[in-house]
């Protein structure tokens, strides 16, 4: 048997292993190759088919809930490039997008989407940093309070 790969040895590591893909919740696919591009489309933080957590960030959910929700999405997202192209493929993770849902006066955005770039620097090192945006917005799908979506690039 072959040895593990770095990320698979790093997701082992953090007590994690890949979920299966999380199916749409509307008209797209999870994940979609162009040239030497994977582009996810936006992941919530679904375990087992259900929402990790669920609220505004600054009110019903605290920032550290939704940085460790920002990591399941990031999971979900590697789940969803590992299903199209395997992540023994992937060469760098390009740039990550995470969208919080904001109670009124909330600005620590940033910081819940740390939750998903530190993930990704833990399973890729230098290769999972990326550029990136974090956005506060009022509404997310079924009231989720995070949703993050990637570009990886892969050979």
């Amino acid at each position: 048997m072959a040895a593990a790969t770095a990320w698979a040895e790093n997701l082992e590591k953090l007590g994690l292993t890949l979920p299966p893909v999380a199916a749409p919740v509307a008209a797209y696919i999870p994940a979609i190759r162009t040239g030497n591009l994977v582009y996810t489309s936006g992941q919530l933080p679904f375990v087992d088919g259900q929402l990790a957590a669920t609220g505004k960030v600054g009110a019903e959910v605290s920032t550290e809930q939704a940085a460790a929700a920002a990591q399941l999405c990031a999971l979900n997202a590697l789940a969803a490039v590992h299903d199209l192209v395997g992540l023994d493929n992937v060469v760098r993770i390009v740039k990550v997008v995470g969208f919080v849902a904001s109670a009124p006066g909330y600005n620590d955005q940033p910081v819940v989407i740390n939750g998903a770039s530190n993930f990704l620097g833990e399973v890729f090192g230098d290769a999972g940093v990326h550029a990136r945006s974090a956005v506060g917005v009022s509404e997310l799908p079924k009231n989720t309070p995070v949703e993050v979506e990637l570009i990886a690039e892969v050979r």
